[in-house]
């Protein structure tokens, strides 16, 4: 039974306002904090902000905390009481930090661990999938400082045989390619973006990809870790142009047509497994196009939004055929487990997500254990709020081996491994 619900401003990993949210029940105090992205779609719920000037720069969370306070019941009674589509009147940001919370005290109440709870919800099997983690350790786009268009470039250890093993591979890849970027650009090439990855004064994918293959031999783990970009395009389209130049002084226009074609370069020179929204969030006929011929996972981001309907379309379109879930985007764990589930009936994979403006709430760690994913990005082996996901995940590996109950490792099956 629930007895209050609270909730009080924090700050993110970019030092800007969000919801922390507690909830008290009989089975005691439970919390959860709300992440924010940068790079957001247009078909995301909406954050409530106080649009006061006079603190954080308008950013303040007040109005939404307000709302919090008199909400007593979970997903299906917020979702009821906001009762716009995108929940603009309450405020995502609010009404999931709730949910999260509530989530945690209905595990508490039936004596089991959060994952558990979760893959009872989802109506998950057994056994447990332990995720590949994407680590994200070059930084582009509007995560960084230096003039590359492409957002994220990530290592994926599938090559581990745990998650205790994957994580010291890609922090061992990481460590390796800040003495490459030392050498390569000297010491100010290693300062990091908002996600914990470098931001060396490159420009050009391929040059990336190039520090990441250097990188990775030198560690000796050449075929056992793999790459993937998430370019994160509709932050340079406009227009009908894709310009990878848009941080920089001149322009690199592309149309889709060209930028698939090299997108299909870049697949056939480097190890990439997974692709992440390589076209603008309405550019319909390029992600199409680029689905026929595409040969790895192609993710949709800003062009699904974790939204029912985005998927729906995006199936019947042929646009992708895998979700990346993010869990304010569309505001609810409720509504979360729900696209994931079509997802996975639609015959996709599922591709847990952070935001950039992360807090040190490990809820998503459970959450990708919950559903068997087999895949989760949560930015580099870098910055606290990012490790905490990946500490929590270790973690959960030894619950899981101490308990007895059988765990699996996802690896090179990452993208199937929900429905064996």
């Amino acid at each position: 039974m629930i007895s209050a619900v609270s909730a009080a401003q924090r700050l993110d990993s970019r030092g800007k306002p969000t919801v922390q949210v507690r909830v008290t029940t009989d089975k005691g105090q439970f919390q959860a904090l709300v992440p924010s992205g940068a790079s957001k779609g247009d078909y995301e719920a909406i954050e409530l902000r106080d649009n006061n000037a006079s603190a954080y720069g308008g950013k303040g969370v007040e109005t939404a905390l307000d709302v919090g306070t008199d909400l007593k019941k979970i997903d299906a009674l917020l979702r009821e009481v906001d009762g716009s589509d995108d929940k603009s009147r309450l405020g995502a940001n609010a009404i999931l930090g709730i949910s999260m919370a509530c989530a945690r005290a209905g595990a508490a109440a039936q004596g089991v661990p959060l994952y558990e709870f979760l893959r009872k919800e989802s109506g998950s099997k057994k056994p447990y999938v332990i995720p590949v983690p994407f680590f994200n350790v070059l930084n582009g786009g509007v995560h960084s400082g230096n003039t590359m268009a492409f957002q994220e470039c990530m290592i994926a250890p599938v090559g581990a045989r745990s998650m205790a093993q994957a994580v010291q591979m890609g922090s061992e890849v990481y460590q390796e390619l800040k003495k490459v970027l030392t050498k390569a650009f000297g010491p100010t090439a290693t300062g990091i973006g908002d996600e914990g990855g470098f931001a060396p004064p490159i420009s050009q994918p391929h040059e990336a990809l190039d520090l990441l293959v250097t990188a990775v031999e030198n560690c000796g783990y050449t075929g056992k870790v793999k790459f993937a970009m998430d370019p994160a395009s509709s932050e340079f389209y406009n227009g009908g142009e894709y310009d990878l130049g848009f941080k920089g002084k001149t322009s690199e226009k592309y149309t889709g047509e060209k930028l698939g074609d090299l997108y299909h370069q870049l697949l056939d020179k480097y190890p990439i497994i997974l692709l992440e929204d390589p076209f603008a969030q309405d550019d319909w006929p390029s992600w199409t196009a680029f689905n026929k011929t595409c040969p790895v996972e192609l993710v949709g981001d800003d062009l699904l939004a974790t939204n029912v309907d985005r998927i729906e379309e995006a199936k019947e379109k042929g646009a992708c055929n895998s979700l990346l879930l993010k869990i304010n985007q569309i505001g609810t764990i409720t509504e979360a487990l729900s696209a994931a589930k079509l997802a996975y009936e639609l015959g996709w994979s599922v591709f847990v997500s952070h935001r950039s403006g992360e807090t040190t709430d490990d809820f998503i760690a459970d959450l990708t254990v919950g559903l068997r994913t087999g895949h989760l990005k949560s930015g580099s082996p870098c910055r606290g709020e990012r490790v905490a996901k990946y500490n929590r995940l270790m973690d959960i590996e030894d619950e899981i081996k101490a308990s007895g109950a059988e765990v699996i490792y996802a690896g090179a099956e990452l993208r199937t491994i929900h429905s064996g």
